[in-house]
């Protein structure tokens, strides 16, 4: 593993535990849909179904972490839920929701983890 994929890996690690001390069920991670793409984490929160992308940036070196979900991507999350909603049984009673989880790592100090919800 390089150190992208390290600290991608630990920026997902610190945003499940921030969605399960949201009181939310962590239900997959890493889901891979052939080459489509992939979900970072899917969750429950109450009946509804979330999609959470997370993006880890270390501070001052690149943009924040939320301004990485354009458009595009959104389109392609949008479809990886309903992929992963057919290969799981169908949707949810509360729906489906795309959430987006920006990790920024300091030189020191804590983390700083940002969550938006129904982003997209």
């Amino acid at each position: 593993m390089n150190a992208r994929d390290a600290l991608g890996r630990y920026g997902e690690e610190l945003a499940a535990r921030r969605l399960v001390a949201a009181g939310m069920t962590v239900l997959e991670r890493n889901w891979r849909c052939g080459r489509t793409g992939e979900i970072d984490i899917v969750a429950r929160d109450g009946d509804a179904l979330v999609v959470c992308e997370v993006k880890t940036r270390r501070a001052g070196r690149f943009q924040h972490p939320m301004a990485a979900v354009q458009q595009e991507k959104a389109q392609r999350l949008r479809g990886l839920a309903e992929r992963w909603i057919h290969a799981h049984g169908g949707a949810p009673p509360g729906g489906v929701r795309i959430d987006l989880i920006g990790v920024v790592l300091p030189d020191r100090g804590a983390p700083v983890v940002e969550h938006a919800r129904g982003v997209a």
